[in-house]
């Protein structure tokens, strides 16, 4: 199964991978739990105060961010694979979003998780 959508951002495309790859500025929309979030292809993520880990497949400043991403409390090796693909159309993003490769049974935790704790707190941030 895989987890879809397309959503719009109100901020430039920069601004919205800033927000996704700047460890201050994630832990800011975040609410302020702990976040270490590595900008170089290879390197390590950790959000929401260790609950997510992931891995930097592919990075392109202001298109796409390829990760590694697991819940923390899925089987140990378990990894789905998200990815951000975002494009700018006017002063908003348009950003389609994929992750695959979930437990079945997270799914519907997924679906909401991503409005809940990205998309809703990203729009609000950049007002």
């Amino acid at each position: 199964m895989a987890i879809e959508q397309d959503i719009t951002i109100n901020a430039a495309p920069n601004v919205v991978f800033d927000i996704l790859m700047n460890s201050d500025k994630f832990k800011e929309m975040t609410g302020g739990r702990d976040t270490l979030i590595s900008q170089d292809v290879g390197g390590t993520v950790s959000l929401f105060g260790g609950a997510i880990e992931a891995q930097n497949i592919e990075i392109v400043p202001n298109q796409r961010i390829v990760q590694a991403w697991r819940s923390k409390d899925w089987p140990e090796g378990l990894y789905s694979i998200v990815n951000f693909e975002m494009s700018e159309d006017g002063a908003s993003t348009k950003m389609n979003f994929k992750q695959s490769g979930h437990p079945d049974e997270a799914e519907a935790h997924l679906e909401a998780g991503w409005h809940q704790m990205y998309w809703n707190p990203m729009n609000e941030m950049v007002g």
